[in-house]
């Protein structure tokens, strides 16, 4: 006759010999600029991956957005992880907010620098251009930096494709409203946001660079669809935050002032094939590209959302068409972006007389 303490014995052997005989795997994920290992057992679901996720950073489940795991959307919860067809690397990127970080929660001091710098952009030829890029200081500032920097590719650099660098806050929508929460993010967004996208994705690997927190910058990705969402015809390959920017000294008003700035030699160091031949930076600032003057196409900063004046907005509709045009040049230095509108406006006509 079989006793309880021989059933208990059983029972744990049975445990025992289950666990041994599970197999288990290793993933590796990148998470606010940080990486993390998260062990799980091919009888898993993926609910109980999700759920460590959760444990490791507190990120509600309904909240997670797990990019470049598998091909395609991620399965069901109930899907077991024997059944999952990981990616050759086992490498993901998680993006989500976690409890308690909300846009509600954002103060004024952490909202991007809106400060009017129409003073500021300079000439690729200038000499103060060449004296700025040929600092000691700002040379150590960018080695620094790229020695510090966890660059995460979410999608894969693909071959032939030139660089976008985009910036976020006031270049692809109104940020105050969406983080105050006064509008949904679909109407923070500037008019043509995914059509741009998508019409420069054919012709260049994208970058996102904002001047604001981790935490923020992948919240607004995420609420504006433009990472997590697998319907999509772009991919978002890497962003930065504030992180790898650093402030340099410039004059305004003949007067010397410190800010920060977005130095490109940082994603080149990198990714080498990439470099002033076949770099665009669009930003609304254009003082955070006066270490790559050349390089830079400022944007008018979109601050007026929910207006009937944000609604006609076709910035991103001519900047769509310079960029294809632009595409077209083996080298982007024989090219000068400040006369941009003046180039989308031409071949927009060109296009209306069929020539």
């Amino acid at each position: 006759m079989e006793t309880a303490s021989t059933s208990t014995d059983s029972c744990a052997e049975t445990l025992a010999a289950a666990t041994l005989e599970d197999v288990w795997i290793t993933l590796k994920f990148t998470w606010s600029s940080k990486e993390y290992t998260v062990t799980i057992a091919e009888s898993d679901r993926v609910l109980d991956l999700k759920d460590k996720l959760f444990s490791l950073t507190n990120v509600p489940n309904e909240r997670q957005k797990i990019l470049g795991l598998v091909k395609g959307k991620l399965p069901d919860d109930s899907v077991r992880v024997a059944d999952m067809k990981f990616a050759a690397t086992k490498k993901f990127t998680l993006i989500g907010t976690p409890v308690g970080d909300e846009f509600k929660e954002i103060s004024e001091d952490q909202l991007p620098d809106v400060v009017n710098d129409l003073d500021l952009q300079l000439d690729a030829s200038s000499a103060e251009a060449r004296s700025m890029a040929q600092d000691k200081r700002n040379l150590r500032k960018i080695q620094e930096a790229v020695k510090n920097l966890n660059l995460n590719i979410m999608y894969p650099l693909r071959p032939g494709k030139k660089l976008l660098v985009l910036d976020l806050d006031y270049t692809l929508l109104d940020t105050k409203p969406l983080t105050s929460g006064i509008l949904p993010a679909e109407e923070c967004m500037r008019p043509g946001l995914h059509e741009f996208l998508e019409l420069a994705y054919v012709h260049y690997d994208i970058c996102i660079w904002s001047q604001t927190k981790w935490t923020w910058l992948e919240a607004k990705l995420v609420e504006l669809g433009m990472v997590g969402d697998e319907q999509r015809n772009y991919k978002v390959s890497t962003i930065l935050d504030h992180t790898p920017m650093f402030k340099v000294f410039s004059m305004r008003d003949g007067k010397p002032f410190n800010h920060a700035v977005k130095a490109l030699r940082i994603i080149w160091e990198h990714f080498p094939q990439f470099g002033p031949e076949n770099t665009a930076h669009v930003d609304d600032l254009g003082r955070n590209f006066v270490l790559n003057p050349g390089e830079g196409i400022k944007i008018s900063a979109f601050k007026l959302d929910g207006t009937l004046e944000a609604q006609n907005d076709r910035e991103l509709e001519k900047l769509g068409r310079y960029l294809v045009w632009l595409a077209s040049h083996p080298d982007f230095r024989s090219v000068d972006h400040k006369n941009w509108k003046k180039v989308a406006r031409a071949l927009k006509e060109s296009a209306e007389r069929g020539t």
